[in-house]
């Protein structure tokens, strides 16, 4: 994480746009990663870990990179879902907000890049797996976009 740390102030004009298909050409997934250099870019580890982010993209279909780019009509959305179920279950007034508050971290949890639990290691995170590559790799590397295409979507 210190090392991730260091470098996280360093630019990243290059990179790879890595494509992934899944389920016979169902799911399609195009993500934008960058790093320091061609050189890191065009190395094995980085192009593992390029793909790897990919098949999970592919995998769980997040909303977004980290919660600010989730879409406010997405977050209002889910808000009225909460405050909803709540106040069927009988919440008091006073502990509505404080509910919705808290399921939200949750979905920011589930549905952002970097807050997801890896498919491959349920136990790190993305940003722990991308914290990882930057410590082995030696240069910043940052998650730009992606785009995740499914059939009937």
């Amino acid at each position: 994480m210190a090392t991730a740390l260091k470098r996280a102030g360093r630019g990243t004009s290059e990179g790879i746009v890595q494509s992934y298909i899944h389920m016979g050409g169902k799911i399609g997934v195009l993500v934008e990663i960058n790093c320091e250099s061609d050189f890191v870019a065009k190395t094995d580890d980085f192009m593992e870990f390029s793909k790897n982010i990919a098949m999970h993209i592919a995998a769980t279909s997040p909303a977004g990179i980290s919660p600010e780019d989730v879409s406010q009509d997405i977050i209002e959305r889910e808000k009225a879902i909460y405050r909803d179920q709540a106040i069927e279950m009988g919440k008091p007034e006073k502990m509505i907000d404080k509910i919705v508050e808290g399921k939200i971290n949750k979905f920011y949890k589930e549905s952002c890049l970097m807050n997801q639990a890896y498919v491959r290691d349920p136990n790190l995170t993305i940003a722990d797996l991308l914290n990882d590559v930057i410590a082995k790799i030696g240069e910043n590397i940052k998650i730009s976009r992606f785009a995740r295409f499914q059939i009937g979507e």
